[in-house]
């Protein structure tokens, strides 16, 4: 199958897979699975068949994502393509010590692929050394770990900075000038795809507005949302002329903040298209998401994990190299990401039902969604 194929395969796939995904829960749920367990599930195996097990190892679960649609759509594909295959799976809840102890745990439970999700890529080296010193394999998702990974999928990071600060300038229309006052909170340094956000970001607003206030929020709302504070309290409430956001997680902390301090209509984004991050977008209070479909992405790790697991060439998935941080180029799928506001929240996320109507429109923003056109 040539790549374009392929590529539209698991785009058309994803409509029908993520409905069932999304209607499971609201956003902010997670699992209920320890961040020290593995709890083992069926998995699959390709066409070609074979036995094994596949490690999933994910970084966090603060993020709506990683258990309410990372999880099962990784799992649910190798169970598609690999039947007979088992999916060791645990979740390190935001420690590098405790992710460094599941990659020993499942290398002495006789894990042949590793799909991980690294919460500190660098520190995650040393675990990835050891895994790939035993014959494992380790196909990094989302994040490029560092050391000797066969396989990294994930979206074009730089890209999605790009969008976000292009999200920014379309919100702040004319008010976009070089003496603009931005605040920018940024991921977690430890996430290498915080540094690929945030130069994309920079690329795109550079002389145009002026960033000043800059910091990281780790990921978190609240630490995002203190962040904020001391922005507003440093620059002024009525100096800020809008506010940057790595990610609608830390973008909610930072609405708080703004509403505290009485700021109101300014613009602020994010990405991931969390559900309330949607229905901050329907009702006003964020200018815009970055979409990054979860199920091409899942399903990609899955089958790269599988092809690995079975001796298969992975070049038909992997097609560009991306250098990690520790120098070593990993043959790399990297996907599209697109910017979602108001005007087509209608054709993005719920035409590709990650959110329905009913999910979105709750009472509170029924007459939101209503002048929106979400129905």
């Amino acid at each position: 199958m040539n790549t374009s194929l392929r590529r539209t395969v698991v785009a058309t796939a994803a409509v029908s897979m993520a409905l069932g995904m999304a209607a499971c829960g609201k956003a902010g749920s997670s699992s209920s699975s320890s961040s020290t367990s593995a709890a083992a599930s069926s998995g699959s195996s390709a066409a070609a068949g074979g036995a094994g097990t596949i490690g999933l190892l994910l970084p966090e679960n603060q993020t709506t994502r990683y258990e309410k649609f990372d999880k099962p759509l990784i799992e649910a594909k190798i169970k598609e393509l690999a039947p007979s295959v088992q999916v060791q799976y645990a979740n390190a809840a935001g420690s590098p010590a405790t992710q460094a102890q599941q990659v020993t745990t499942m290398i002495n439970a006789g894990v042949k692929v590793l799909i991980l999700d690294a919460q500190d890529a660098a520190a995650i080296k040393s675990s990835v050394t050891a895994a790939v010193a035993k014959g494992v394999k380790v196909v990094a998702y989302d994040r490029l770990a560092q050391g000797a990974v066969s396989a990294y999928v994930s979206f074009d990071n730089v890209a999605v900075g790009k969008l976000q600060g292009q999200g920014l300038l379309d919100a702040l229309g004319s008010k976009a000038t070089p003496t603009a006052k931005i605040v920018e909170i940024d991921g977690d340094s430890a996430d290498p795809n915080a540094a690929d956000f945030k130069s994309g970001f920079k690329s795109a607003v550079a002389g145009k507005v002026d960033i000043a206030y800059d910091a990281s929020g780790l990921w978190k709302a609240d630490v995002a949302a203190q962040k904020a504070a001391a922005a507003i309290n440093q620059l002024g409430a009525k100096n800020i002329a809008g506010f940057y956001s790595a990610n609608d997680g830390m973008a909610a902390g930072i609405v708080t903040s703004m509403k505290n301090a009485g700021i109101s209509n300014l613009p602020i984004g994010g990405q991931d298209a969390q559900l309330d991050a949607i229905q901050r977008i329907v009702s006003g209070t964020q200018a815009y998401t970055v979409y990054k479909a979860y199920k091409p992405e899942a399903d990609a790790a899955a089958t790269l994990a599988v092809d690995l697991l079975n001796g298969q060439s992975i070049s038909s998935v992997a097609t560009t190299t991306k250098t990690s941080g520790s120098g070593d180029s990993v043959p790399s799928d990297l996907l599209t990401p697109q910017l979602v506001t108001k005007a087509n929240v209608e054709s993005t996320v719920v035409k590709d039902q990650l959110w329905s109507a009913s999910d979105i429109c709750t009472a509170a923003y029924k007459a939101a969604c209503t002048a929106a056109g979400i129905q």
